[in-house]
């Protein structure tokens, strides 16, 4: 057997179970990479080394050492997993071993499709401030120079800033990696993926954790390429500049100022929390750059144990601190960025949570000033409301698959087919624009925010960026419950996919009296939930189906939605009601007449389902 290569990695990491404060650099480390672990059998390497996928691991020791366990780190378009101990139950797996296998595969994936360009590919790399982030970054950068890319360390970034660093000049990189876990505990890291066409999808990170796998299991064999070339270079660039004033210009110049053009902003109060994620540099080097009073602003700092409350606008916590500060303050306007800032929510000037169907209609409102008649995508999670709201303005409104690269994919295939889709939006806050290179940028989004509410300003509009949402009606419920599976990890998602299927076949059969699979406007509910209206449907990360519900009395009166999770072995069930009680109804007949049903109790924890119907409140 061949004796595995030394690691070139540092092994410590600081850490703390419990944070409470942000770590000093004398603060204790502990050892973070993977046990010594014994061969794994013959059959598996010889797979391995084959170059084809290693036979299933009949143990734990035999999954890592074939690196299989490497493919469950997919979380749809992302890779996600635990990289610092602390979670009870959970192991570190995103070690540095790992990540410089994906990273080495990723750049191989890249330069592959340059076939025929002879220069080298050239790969910017960004982290937010996790923990974890800057030794993994080193992991990354070993790996892109192993597959022979130049390396450009950003640093310190945010998501679209990584998209970006591939269309600004001068810098226009072939491609991009930001090491982040958006809005996961401290303890997570993960991978996102980028080219000058976009976010990667599914099926081209399954491609490359695929490989990744393959290579970890040779590189523990000490069978890993080797040889005396020469690696391409790490070069330290300051992009973050360069696109914070791409935002500045912006701003400037749709607004136009006529009395002070260079900063439009003057006279408004703006309070930004950060979380303390990456989000902090909106405050200082865009908006007070352009006039805006920012006192009170929270959270700041970048601090990668997130002390005082999850980088989230969807977080209770951050919304409440940043409402508080809002009124306390006397501010026009509050902005929540998650921690790598490809989110964001917002606050009114009255103090009103402006997130989730709500923010989405306040962009559709936007958009429909400046495009009238677009059409815009969302998540079928999404309200009758909604819709209601974005027709009234003259907007079309398409429901698709819940997460944010299906909806933006929807929105290029929808304009590739002629229909002019301006805005792609999910309810967790993913925005994505056409003007904006279908990016999911929420600093940009929060950009548009902005402009408007200076427009508003400045044709004499004493109301503030809340008031366009004004005709806006909020469900009368609205019910996120989770059912984990019970499972190994490796067939949790085949079992859960089972789950939500047999939700499909059962409706169809008519065995829920009132519940019907959704249409969704145009499109028929159907393969993964809502089937795509070109010749080949994009690839299925997750399958969700969604059914309204009617009755004599009521008519319509609601929809349950029930998906597996991208990042999670467990089902997601979201229900929405205009009748009081109707979602513990729903809840009751989901239950009753479906899981337990079916069986499907055995494995599914229906804790959750069950305390509603019980009790018709979350526990």
């Amino acid at each position: 057997m061949a004796t595995p290569a030394t690691s070139q990695y540092p092994t410590s990491l600081i850490l703390n179970p419990k944070p409470t404060t942000t770590l000093s650099s004398s603060a204790p480390h502990r050892l973070l990479w993977p046990r010594t672990i014994r061969r794994n059998s013959n059959a598996s390497f010889a797979a391995a080394a084959a170059g084809r996928a290693p036979l299933v691991p009949t143990n734990e020791i035999e999954e890592e050492a074939s690196g299989d366990f490497i493919r469950r780190l997919q979380n749809g378009p992302d890779v996600r997993g635990v990289a610092v101990e602390g979670e009870k139950g959970r192991k570190v797996e995103l070690t540095a071993l790992v990540v410089e296998a994906i990273a080495e595969c990723f750049g191989e994936w890249v330069a592959e499709r340059r076939a025929g360009n002879g220069s080298s590919v050239r790969v910017s790399v960004g982290r937010d401030p996790r923990v974890s982030g800057r030794v993994l970054s080193m992991a990354v950068f070993a790996g892109l120079r192993k597959g022979k890319c130049e390396v450009f360390d950003m640093g310190l970034a945010t998501t679209p800033a990584c998209f970006m660093s591939t269309v600004l000049s001068p810098f226009v990189y072939d491609a991009s990696i930001m090491l982040t876990a958006s809005h996961l505990p401290y303890t997570r890291n993960g991978l996102k993926f980028f080219t000058k066409e976009g976010g990667l999808r599914s099926g081209d990170v399954e491609q490359i954790c695929d490989r990744a796998a393959r290579k970890y299991a040779l590189n523990k064999m000490g069978l890993g390429r080797s040889g005396a070339a020469p690696l391409p270079p790490i070069t330290r660039v300051d992009f973050m500049s360069a696109y914070t004033k791409h935002l500045r210009d912006t701003i400037i110049e749709r607004i136009s100022h006529a009395s002070h053009y260079g900063t439009p902003l003057l006279g408004f109060k703006i309070i930004v929390n950060a979380g303390n994620g990456s989000g902090g540099f909106f405050t200082w080097d865009v908006l007070e750059k352009l006039g805006a009073d920012t006192t009170g602003s929270l959270n700041l700092e970048p601090d990668g144990l997130f002390p005082n409350h999850i980088p989230n606008p969807e977080d209770p916590t951050a919304m409440s601190l940043t409402v508080a500060a809002v009124l306390h303050h006397g501010a026009d306007l509050g902005i929540v960025f998650d921690t790598d800032v490809d989110r964001s929510g917002v606050v009114d000037r009255t103090g009103a949570k402006i997130n989730g169907d709500r923010l989405i209609a306040l962009m559709s409102a936007i958009v429909l000033r400046e495009r009238p008649g677009t059409t815009v995508v969302t998540d079928a999670r999404t309200s009758v409301s909604l819709t209601r709201f974005i027709t009234a303005a003259g907007g079309q409104h398409c429901l698709y698959r819940v997460g944010y690269r299906n909806v933006i994919d929807k929105g290029v295939q929808l304009n590739e087919d002629g229909v002019e889709t301006h805005l792609m939006m999910e309810t967790t806050g993913h925005g994505a624009l056409k003007e904006n290179y279908f990016l999911d940028d929420g600093a940009y989004m929060v950009v548009k925010i902005i402009i408007e509410m200076v427009r508003m300003r400045l044709a004499g509009s004493s109301e503030g960026i809340g008031s366009l949402i004004k005709d806006l009606e909020d469900p009368i419920e609205s019910v996120e419950l989770r059912m984990a599976v019970v499972a190994q990890p490796k067939y949790a998602k085949e079992k859960g996919a089972e789950a939500v299927e047999a939700f499909r076949k059962w409706v169809e059969e008519g065995k829920l009296e009132g519940w019907e699979l959704d249409t969704c406007g145009d499109c028929w509910v159907s393969d993964g939930c809502l089937v795509d209206s070109n010749d080949e449907p994009a690839d299925v990360d997750a399958r969700m189906y969604r059914s309204k519900i009617s009755n004599e009395l009521h008519g319509q009166y609601g929809w349950v939605h029930m998906r597996q999770s991208v990042h999670n072995p467990n089902i997601a069930l979201n229900m929405q009601s205009s009748v009081v009680g109707g979602c513990q109804t729903f809840a009751t007949v989901f239950r009753d007449q479906f899981l337990l049903a079916c069986g499907l109790e055995k494995i599914l924890d229906i804790t959750q389902v069950d305390n509603f119907a019980r009790k018709g409140k979350l526990a």
